[in-house]
This record gives C-alpha cells, structure tokens and sequence, in this order.
C-alpha cells in the first residue's frame, strides 16, 4: 500500500500508478512494493568477465524481516567488489549464501521505501546511504566489542546476494546513514565503501591510529581508496605520500592536499621478494633503498613513514615492510595485484613492526567517516557516472585499470547527472 506522501513523509504529493514492475527511473508510488525488478544478476554458470557474466533480468523484489530495510535505489557505486563476484574470484559467491543468483553493488544512494516491523530509527522517505557490513547483532563481538570480528560479518553485495546494482535493494537497518543532501544522488553513491574502508584501516588499530605530524605512504594514490585517504590523513593534521603509476595522475594527488608523490614507474623493485642474500635479492635491494630515499626526499632524512597503507598487496608488499619505521605498522585491505605476499621477515622482528589486516568497517567507523562528507569537510572525488544501460562497461574499465582518477557510480533510479532530491527526479521524468 502506498502512502501519503505529504502527510506521512513531508515530500510533495505526486502521481504514480500502482504496477508489479516498473520501468527503469520510474518512480512507484511512496512506499509502494512492486512484485519485481529489474536487476544486473550474475549465476554460476557465467562466472568470468563483467561484461558476460551480469545480465538484466527482472526477479522478485526482496521481502523483509523485521530488522530490515528496503531502499529504492537511485545510484550506485562502482567498486571492485562488483569485478571480483563476477568473476567468483578470490572465492564465489554463491559459495556463501547459496542462492540461485547474485545482484552485486556494495555501495548505493536512495530512499528509504518500506520498514521491518522492529525498525525504529528510519521511516519511509528517509534519504539514506547504505554502508556494506552486516552481522547478525548476537554475538559478544556485536555488544561491546568490534562488530567486524564476528563469526556472523559479511559483506552487502558479495556474501550476501542482494546488492544495489536493482531497483530495490534489502539491507539492515544499522545499514543505512544519512545522506549528505549537497551531494548529488551519483556523487552519495560512490563513496561509501571505500571512505569506511580507509578510515578503519588510518584510525581502527590501536595503538598505531593516525596521529598528527605523522608520514603515511598511500600506494594508489589516485584510485578510490587513496583519494580518501590523502583527505583524511590531511584531516589529522598527519602528511601523506602518495604512489602513482602513471604520470598524469601526479596533479590530482597534489590538488587532494598530499605532502609528495612518487611514480613507482621510476623503480624496479616490484613483485615477489627474491630469495635472500641473492644477486637478485641484492639489486632488489639497491632499488628499495632508492625509493625509500625518494621518501626521505618528502619526509626529510632518516624519516621513515610511521604507516603503509597498502592494498595491492603481492607487487607491493615487500617494499612496503621495508620503508615502514621501527614500530610502525603496514595496513592492508586487499591484494588486487596478488595474494601471495614475501617480505624480508628479519626487517619486521627486529625493527618490530606491526603487520595489520583491515577489512571495511563497523557502523561507528563508518559513521564517522560519512559524518565528515556531510559536514564537507571531504569531497566524494567522483570521476565518471555511466548510465544503468552501461553498468558492464564500467566494470570492465575498472577491471582492465583504464578508468579515470577517484570513484565511479552508475545511475539507477536517477533518470539524470544532477539530481538531489525525489523530487528532482520525478520533475526529470516529466
């Protein structure tokens, strides 16, 4: 049953025909469920690039429990996630929830459309982003504990088969956030994800959380996660160096506020360690001292950063556990260059350094962080918004590394660029 959109949600009256499947960016009316979708769904069976294995299809729209929300969709984020469960790589999907397909999209802007029976803190028409961790709340490590220790974590669009890239999308209530209105639908779309992800990996490790006048090296620099990072660490008063791998990305680094940036491309130290006390290991190592004197460069002599915050993880790693100081931590949160890490091991023990995984963040992490985007104090650094239409294309740039410096959405229920509200959607409809 459809509401009363004045009365019952403030938003304007508007009229709207009550369907079982509604076209794409077109609004039902508020409150009101259809019976189905349109969703890019992936099944087993077609396991391999983006561009193959997401197909539309139109399914049912998902039911709730009573802790759950349905949220209309109006953009989504592009992230790697997307790429990953595609391919079923580093595991599948349908390996965790075991359901017949899998709608990827771990990051969305919307509009709150209908409340499980015990949701208190969110009604219909609330404007909301979604954060990808859920758990299911019963355990000591969701009471007084860290919610991303749980046996019960899993993560909204790849463990779990309902993510943003539909019409409707289900999450929990601790899910939802609300959306900074500045922003445009596409620009609250892409952040989510990756702003959680690098503040719990900068401030989610005591005792080395990212203290001021502190030296961080940001490998990435340019891409989603370090775009985010280099604001935050300026955010604490603390100095990022940034890596990039391709020339042209050096400006937009600066312009993000960070102290230097250093083109890997310069070096040749990458990939897995060569054995110790080789002749390989020894040119390895003349070129690791290279690059940690480009570091000195930016930081000053004999000023190692205190913190690498890594996520390619098998080219970089080695490297990374070397340039990082005596009792300074490298945290990772990925491996999209490789799984298989080396490092020179005696450079850990004996300056004794921190080895950290990181993965996204829990509800007060990410709320801090989202709190940051809505007082402006962080741009989403959106670089490109494809249309629903072009959902593969944009994966298969992410996937073969061509797309543009910071973050990418795709639009769902937003029929154009540039639209904050509801309303401004129904009138683009017009």
């Amino acid at each position: 049953m459809a509401l009363d959109t004045a009365s019952d949600t403030g938003i304007a009256s508007y009229d709207a025909p009550e369907k079982d499947l509604y076209e794409m960016g077109e609004i039902p009316p508020m409150g009101y469920v259809p019976k189905q979708m349109y969703a890019w769904a992936i099944r087993r069976e077609r396991h391999g690039t983006p561009d193959t294995a997401m197909q539309l299809e139109v399914v049912d729209v998902p039911t709730l429990d009573s802790h759950e929300v349905l949220v209309l969709v109006m953009a989504a984020g592009i992230n790697y996630n997307g790429v990953w469960a595609s391919l079923g790589q580093p595991i599948s999907p349908f390996d965790g929830h075991g359901k017949p397909f899998h709608i990827a999209g771990s990051d969305a802007s919307g509009i709150v459309w209908a409340v499980g029976d015990k949701v208190k803190r969110w009604k219909v028409g609330d404007e909301v982003v979604i954060h990808c961790n859920q758990d299911d709340g019963d355990d000591e490590h969701c009471n007084g504990g860290d919610p991303m220790y749980s046996s019960s974590q899993r993560i909204w669009g790849y463990e779990t088969p309902d993510g943003s890239f539909a019409q409707f999308t289900n999450v929990q209530a601790q899910q939802l956030m609300p959306r900074p209105k500045h922003l445009t639908w596409e620009e609250s779309a892409c952040y989510t994800l990756t702003l959680a992800t690098a503040y719990r990996m900068l401030f989610g490790h005591e005792p080395h959380d990212l203290k001021p006048g502190q030296n961080v090296l940001v490998w990435g620099a340019s891409g989603g996660l370090g775009s985010y990072a280099i604001q935050l660490i300026n955010t604490a008063g603390a100095n990022a160096i940034g890596v990039i791998s391709d020339e042209s990305k050096r400006d937009f680094v600066m312009d993000l506020g960070a102290k230097g940036v250093i083109n890997r491309k310069d070096f040749d130290c990458w990939g897995q360690l060569p054995t110790v006390n080789t002749p390989e290991y020894a040119e390895w190592f003349k070129e690791a001292r290279k690059f940690g004197k480009a570091i000195w460069d930016i930081t000053g002599k004999g000023n190692n950063v205190d913190m690498v915050f890594e996520h390619p993880g098998e080219s970089t790693f080695p490297v990374s556990t070397f340039v990082c100081k005596k009792g300074g931590m490298v945290v990772i949160c990925a491996g999209t260059t490789g799984y298989n890490l080396t490092f020179d091991v005696r450079y850990m023990w004996m300056h004794q350094k921190r080895l950290q995984g990181s993965h996204f963040a829990h509800l007060k992490q990410a709320s801090a962080a989202n709190h940051l985007m809505v007082e402006r104090r962080l741009d989403p650094c959106m670089s490109e918004v494809f249309d629903w239409d072009d959902l593969r294309e944009a994966h298969m740039k992410m996937m073969r590394n061509e797309h543009k410096p910071g973050n990418m959405s795709v639009l769902v229920q937003a029929p154009k660029t540039g639209l904050r509200t509801l309303e401004d959607a129904l009138e683009a409809r017009r």
